[in-house]
Parts: C-alpha cells; sequence; structure tokens
C-alpha cells in the first residue's frame, strides 16, 4: 500500500488565500467548495504532483486543535516544502506578489537552491530544487 501526504491549513480568509496561493506560489485549483454565500469552506491546491488542503478557521472537533500562527506570536509549528522546477523564477514571482522572504534564495553547499518566505495570512513556506528522490 502507498501513502501520499496532503498537508493541510486553516486560513482567516481562504478566499484571498487561494487567490494568493494561485498568483503568488503556483498552485492551481483542483476542487473548491463554497457555501450559499460565496465562501470557500473547502479547497484543495495542486502543485505538480502535489496538493495541499485549505479551509476557513472555524470552532469544528478539527479546528480546535488548530491555530493560526497570528494566534500564537507569528510562528509556524511546521512548514511545507514544495518541490519546483525553476526557483529562480518561483522566488521572483513569489516576491513580487507580496510574499514576505524570510530566507532570500540561496544555493546550498550540495548544489540545490531554496529559499523561505511567509505569506499573507503567516503560512511559513520553503519553495526549492531540492528533490529528495534524487541522488546528487
Amino acid at each position: 500500500m502507498s501513502s501520499t501526504i496532503i498537508p493541510t491549513m486553516r486560513y482567516q480568509d481562504p478566499k484571498k488565500a487561494v487567490d494568493f496561493l494561485c498568483k503568488a506560489f503556483g498552485f492551481e485549483k483542483h476542487q473548491v467548495y463554497e457555501d450559499e454565500k460565496g465562501q470557500i469552506m473547502h479547497a484543495e491546491l495542486k502543485h505538480g504532483t502535489g496538493l495541499i488542503m485549505i479551509g476557513p478557521n472555524v470552532e469544528s472537533e478539527f479546528g480546535k486543535y488548530i491555530r493560526l500562527p497570528k494566534d500564537i506570536g507569528g510562528f509556524e509549528t511546521q512548514v511545507t516544502f514544495v518541490l519546483v522546477q525553476n526557483v529562480e523564477a518561483h522566488f521572483k514571482t513569489a516576491r513580487d506578489n507580496g510574499a514576505e522572504i524570510l530566507m532570500p534564495l540561496t544555493k546550498k553547499d550540495y548544489g540545490a537552491s531554496d529559499y523561505t518566505c511567509r505569506d499573507p495570512e503567516g503560512h511559513v513556506w520553503s519553495f526549492g530544487d531540492y528533490n529528495p528522490w534524487q541522488k546528487r
């Protein structure tokens, strides 16, 4: 049996988050479910063969275990790393679309390049060309 890991995040404004993640980070809408008021209740965004799920920050059985970065002093307890084909172009797009760059694009000693940024709601992301499935 194979497994797939799908990061799941909460956002105060999922609609704005979907727009930002698609424009700045290159995600594409896979499935987006809205309520009768047009508010996003669940969204699945793909990036290559990867997928994330996002939803609103609401009180629920699951939600009682989740806090937004703004609720815990701007910190994040985990970071999603996204493997991208052209990390230089990705960095420029993210920066130009409002991502807060925390760690600039850097070439590592082992040959890979990456950068770390924060989205408008405070979630921390890393993007790079390090592929753990390929030997260097």
